[in-house]
């Protein structure tokens, strides 16, 4: 005689991923991820702490993302389909745009050859780990990490995910990314930083993942610091205009 088949199981007691379901009791985290005063402070505090150029931010956001249960997707964190696709392209699109902004783009909009706030790294190599340290935690990481994986989700939140949507969260994240580089930097650096944020931005709209906008911008970073270090900056800006 044949046994009866076996009921399945009450999986009420298996563990539930904290990124996908909110425990009930968890107020923080629910507050954290709304925009009420807890979620309203947070965002202040991450975007105060990038544009007083604190390199916290990054941190900061991982932190909040790891106590309000947001899923690392949600703030672009999601893995490439090719590493070796990603980097390649990335290396080249951040190399090509710098040399854009440089021989094109800033000598139309009158910005004076020399970088003055980086200028001190020519020929100065004794500096160039610390700067090359500096750009991979507070550019690379910290900078993505907050004007794009953070703010692209909190916003995202409150204008909805359409194409008029994308558009307006992208050109306000490249204006905050442009007034971060306003203290050290002034007009130049802060109009930049706000051309390259909307391109930037405009990457992690399409694509949704963090690392590719990360590694352009290391690339275009460091091809800047090349151009200081070997001292081609005034050459390269009079390359097509003298």
């Amino acid at each position: 005689m044949s046994s009866a088949p076996k009921l399945p199981e009450n999986n009420s007691n298996l563990p539930v991923d904290a990124s996908v379901a909110l425990p009930a009791s968890d107020n923080v985290a629910a507050d954290l991820r709304g925009f009420g005063p807890l979620g309203v402070l947070a965002i202040f505090i991450i975007l105060g702490i990038n544009l007083l150029g604190f390199p916290l931010g990054g941190l900061l956001v991982l932190l909040w993302a790891w106590r309000s249960h947001t899923p690392w997707s949600e703030i672009g964190y999601v893995q490439p389909e090719s590493w070796t696709r990603t980097f390649a392209i990335g290396i080249t699109i951040g190399i090509a745009f710098k040399l854009f902004m440089k021989v094109i783009v800033m000598p139309l909009l009158g910005a004076p050859p020399i970088n003055q706030t980086y200028h001190y790294l020519a020929g100065n190599s004794a500096a160039l780990p610390g700067i090359l340290f500096t750009l991979i935690v507070s550019a690379g990481f910290g900078e993505e990490t907050v004007f794009r994986g953070y703010l692209f989700e909190r916003l995202g939140k409150l204008f909805g995910s359409g194409v008029s949507a994308k558009t307006s969260i992208v050109l306000l994240t490249a204006g905050l990314f442009g007034l971060a580089h306003y203290h050290d930097q002034r007009l130049a650096g802060a109009e930049q930083a706000t051309i390259t944020g909307i391109v930037f931005g405009t990457i992690f709209a399409v694509t949704g993942r963090i690392w590719m906008t990360m590694i352009v911008h290391l690339a275009f970073d460091f091809t800047a610091v090349a151009i200081i270090y070997w001292n081609l900056e005034i050459g390269t800006a009079h390359l097509v205009f003298k």
